[in-house]
C-alpha cells in the first residue's frame, strides 16, 4: 500500500498529537500515524484495560539492568495516562540552547487550562501529606494540573485513564486535527525513513495487512524517547540513542494511624514540593500505586505481612537522573543507576520518610518500593541529533516528543513538549 501526504507524522502523543494540529489548523495536508490502538470509554479507567491494553508489556517492560520504565503505546500516548501534571521543565536549559518557548508556553497553559488543583480536590490524605511537609518548611503546594476540576470525581485512576474526561490528554488534540481535516490511522508501526539525496522523502512501515509506504514532503517523528531513536538508528542516524534518560522515582509508604484515610481514591500527586529541584534534583509529591502494582514493586517480606491499603500514605520522589542510557535499533534499552542517581534517590527517599514521621507514621510502618522510571528521554537530543529548529541532519526530517529534551527534567515534561510542537508547527507550515 501507498499514501501520498505532505506531512506526515509519526506518533499521536503530547508532541505528535499537538504538531499535527497546529499544521491542520494551517490548512495543510496532514497524516498522523500510530502504532497503538485507541481507547474507547469502556477501555478507560481500569487496571485490567490499561495494564493488558496500553502500556507496554503489561506495564513491565524493563531495561537490560532490570529498571521498570513506563510507556504507553497507544492512541494520546502517554498523556492517556499521566497524572495531568501541568508544570513547566526545562525553561533555561533549553534558552541556553537556542529554543525560547515563553509565549508557546502561555499558549499551552491557556489552551489545557491549566491551574492549581482546586482545594476541594486535594483529599484527606493529600492533605495530611501537604501539612505535615508545610510544617517541617517544605513549601508543599497544589500541583498546577490540566484537570477540570469541576469534571473530577477523586477516583484516583488518573494513571488508568480519565473515565469522565476531566484531564486533558493528546487525544483531545488528535480530534482537533481531524476536525480540520487530518487523518489518523492507528496500528502502523513505522519502521524506517525514506531518504533520497540526503532529505526526508517518507517512511517504510508495517501494518496489520502488509507493509506501507507513505510518501510525504516532511516527516515529524514523536513516536517518544525509545520509539523515536530506534526508527532514527534505522534510517542512518549512528548517534540516536545515545544519553538516554528516564526521570527516575521511587515511592515511601507509610500506615497512617487515622483510619481509612483512602489516599489511592484521591487525585494522583495533588500537591508538589519543588524546594528540592535546583539543587539536589527531585520533587516530592503524593502518590499511591494500585494495589497490585504495589505487589509488585515492593518486598517480598510486606507481600506476605500484607498492609493495610486503605490506610496507606503514599509520597514519591521523582529525580533528575543522568543520561547513561542506550537504545539499540531492536528497541532494547540499558538503563542503570548511577552513583549519582543513588544519592538523588535516597535524598527524595529521606525526606518522603521524614514527612510521613511528622504526619504521625510510625518508623516500623514505613517501607519503601524499588526504583521505577518513567518519562524517557534525551535519545535525540538538541545538540546531538537536532539543531535548535528540531531538524536532524536529513533535511525534511523533525523530531518534537522526549527524546530532543537536552537534559533529564526530574519531573512531567508533557507541557514543554507541547510547547516545543507548537513552535515546530509555526516554523514549518
Amino acid at each position: 500500500m501507498r499514501i501520498k501526504t505532505d506531512f506526515l507524522v509519526v506518533g499521536s502523543g503530547a508532541g505528535g498529537a499537538t504538531v499535527a494540529m497546529e499544521l491542520a489548523k494551517r490548512g495543510k495536508k496532514v497524516l498522523i500515524v500510530d502504532r497503538g490502538g485507541i481507547a474507547n470509554g469502556k477501555d478507560i479507567g481500569t487496571l485490567k484495560s490499561a495494564v493488558f491494553g496500553f502500556y507496554d508489556k503489561c506495564a513491565l517492560r524493563t531495561s537490560t539492568e532490570g529498571i521498570i520504565v513506563y510507556r504507553a503505546l497507544m492512541a494520546g500516548g502517554t498523556t492517556v495516562v499521566s497524572c495531568g501534571n501541568g508544570v513547566r521543565v526545562l525553561e533555561e536549559e533549553l534558552k541556553l540552547r537556542g529554543v525560547s518557548l515563553e509565549n508557546e508556553f502561555l499558549e499551552t497553559e491557556r489552551e489545557l487550562g491549566i491551574a492549581p488543583l482546586r482545594s476541594d480536590r486535594i483529599g484527606p490524605g493529600s492533605r495530611l501529606i501537604m501539612d505535615a511537609a508545610n510544617r517541617l518548611g517544605l513549601e508543599m503546594l497544589p500541583m498546577p494540573k490540566f484537570i477540570d476540576a469541576a469534571k473530577c470525581v477523586s477516583c484516583g485512576n488518573c494513571i488508568l485513564g480519565c473515565k469522565t474526561g476531566a484531564k486533558w490528554s493528546a487525544l483531545d488534540f488528535v480530534k482537533k486535527a481531524r476536525r480540520s481535516g487530518a487523518k489518523f490511522i492507528r496500528k502502523i508501526d513505522v519502521r524506517s525513513v525514506a531518504v533520497r539525496g540526503g532529505r526526508a522523502i517518507g517512511v517504510v512501515a508495517k501494518s496489520p495487512k502488509g507493509t506501507v509506504r507513505i510518501y510525504a514532503d516532511k516527516v515529524i517523528l514523536a513516536a517518544g524517547g525509545i520509539g523515536t531513536p530506534v526508527i532514527l538508528k534505522r534510517s542512518g542516524i549512528a548517534n540516536a540513542g545515545n544519553k538516554l534518560f528516564a526521570d527516575l522515582f521511587n515511592v515511601t509508604y507509610g500506615v497512617s494511624k487515622q483510619k481509612e484515610v483512602d489516599q489511592w481514591k484521591e487525585v494522583s500527586m495533588s500537591t508538589l514540593s519543588t524546594k528540592f529541584m535546583k539543587d539536589k534534583g527531585f520533587i516530592i509529591s503524593p502518590f499511591i500505586d494500585v494495589p497490585l502494582v504495589l505487589r509488585w514493586v515492593t518486598s517480598k517480606r510486606k507481600q506476605l505481612q500484607g498492609f493495610r491499603y486503605k490506610n496507606l500514605l503514599g509520597i514519591m520522589a521523582k529525580t533528575r537522573d543522568d543520561d547513561i542510557g542506550k537504545v539499540t535499533e531492536r528497541e532494547i534499552f540499558e538503563k542503570t543507576l548511577s552513583a549519582g542517581d543513588h544519592e538523588r534517590l535516597r535524598e527524595g527517599q529521606s525526606v518522603a520518610r521524614n514527612i510521613l514521621l511528622e504526619a504521625g507514621v510510625e518508623e516500623d510502618d514505613i517501607f519503601f518500593t524499588k526504583p521505577r522510571a518513567a518519562h524517557p528521554g534525551g535519545s535525540a537530543a538538541i545538540g546531538d541529533v537536532v539543531g535548535s529548529n528540531l531538524e536532524t541532519d536529513i533535511k525534511g526530517l523533525y523530531i518534537c516528543d522526549a527524546s530532543v529534551l537536552p537534559v533529564s527534567p526530574g519531573a512531567p515534561p508533557i507541557v514543554t513538549i507541547v510547547a516545543l510542537a507548537k513552535r515546530l508547527a509555526g516554523a514549518i507550515s
